[in-house]
């Protein structure tokens, strides 16, 4: 009894050393002067959220949309919600002049004048704009990521009733895009495919023919895509494959130029300032240093407890945490 005892015990130790084998690795990065200064809880999960001078417009699930005062970072405010009037699940929020978009899902897309905050009215439900993922507003137009079925197109030159046009298809299923700053393609995060190039020089009003003009396969399943402000490279938000950086200035050889893992699973993107603010549920709010495109290095990670949604401007970053509500982060 005394030897079988005896021979347990290394066996033992060696299963407490183990741990968990789910266990997360430990980010050893500070906040590097990055300081939540303010939290606000919602009533929904928050999902996303944008900013328009000092109001936040967050996208909170089941919760709809809420609206919150920023004036003061210090002291966010409740200013409205609205939530029995909205359709689906609300993903992703956009906005044109006094109207917010809601990506539903499969109650495709929203729009809310928001001119009286204190009011907000639903102007249309529903739009066939469906599986609604995402939102991008270029001008007049509404960009919608579609998922299985690509991307849709809408006129809002009148924002309160959009004009639904054209559905074009795209390699994979479309989780997120933006436009080049020359209007000529649109670049999009198409789920385990990667990232496309689609042609949309020969515009036409939304009623065009939309070729694809580039594809790469990235690590990972993306999720959102961004662009530099000033050259031809996309930041895709990758999953549990990460940042990865595209350079796609020549669309027959598209190429990736640098990539970094996050840990957690990469979700949703910002960029200032040679900084990449991406979120990465668990793991919280990462801040990566790109000024060198081939090396991405990580410089900071503020701790939230399931960061999904991110908006940057000067002093302050707002974090759409699905658990927390809005994390407000103060720059340093």
């Amino acid at each position: 009894m005394k030897k079988i005892f005896l021979l347990l015990i290394p066996v033992i130790f060696i299963i407490i050393s183990c741990g968990s084998p789910n266990e997360p690795e430990v980010i050893k990065d500070g906040n590097n002067g990055y300081v939540i200064v303010s939290k606000f809880v919602t009533s929904g999960y928050a999902q996303d959220v944008i900013k328009k001078d000092s109001l936040l417009f967050v996208a909170q699930g089941e919760g709809g949309l809420v609206i919150i005062n920023i004036k003061d970072p210090l002291k966010p405010k409740l200013v409205s919600e609205v939530i029995s009037s909205l359709r689906g699940y609300s993903y992703k929020v956009a906005n044109k002049d006094s109207v917010v978009f809601i990506a539903a899902g499969n109650f495709g897309v929203s729009a809310v004048d928001i001119s009286d905050p204190y009011n907000p009215v639903v102007t249309v439900n529903n739009l066939p704009m469906k599986p609604a993922r995402n939102l991008f507003v270029k001008g007049d137009y509404l960009f919608t990521a579609v998922s299985e079925l690509g991307f849709n197109i809408a006129d809002i030159s009148f924002p309160t009733s959009p004009d639904v046009r054209t559905t074009t298809f795209t390699p994979g299923y479309a989780q997120s895009l933006v436009t080049t700053d020359d209007d000529n393609y649109l670049l999009v995060a198409c789920g385990e495919l990667g990232f496309a190039m689609m042609d949309i020089s020969d515009f036409q009003d939304g009623f065009g023919y939309y070729p694809v003009a580039g594809w790469l396969d990235t690590p990972g399943y993306a999720v959102d895509v961004i662009t530099h402000p000033t050259k031809q490279v996309a930041f895709l938000a990758c999953g549990t494959g990460g940042l990865v950086i595209i350079d796609y200035a020549d669309t027959l050889n598209l190429k990736i130029l640098g990539s970094f893992n996050t840990g957690g699973y990469a979700k949703e993107l910002a960029y200032k300032d040679n900084k990449i603010f991406v979120t990465t549920e668990t793991r919280g709010l990462q801040i990566i240093d790109v000024s060198d495109l081939s090396k991405p290095k990580r410089i900071a990670t503020v701790s939230t407890k399931y960061a999904i949604g991110v908006y940057v401007e000067d002093q302050y970053v707002y974090v759409a945490d699905q658990q927390e509500g809005i994390v407000v982060v103060k720059m340093p």
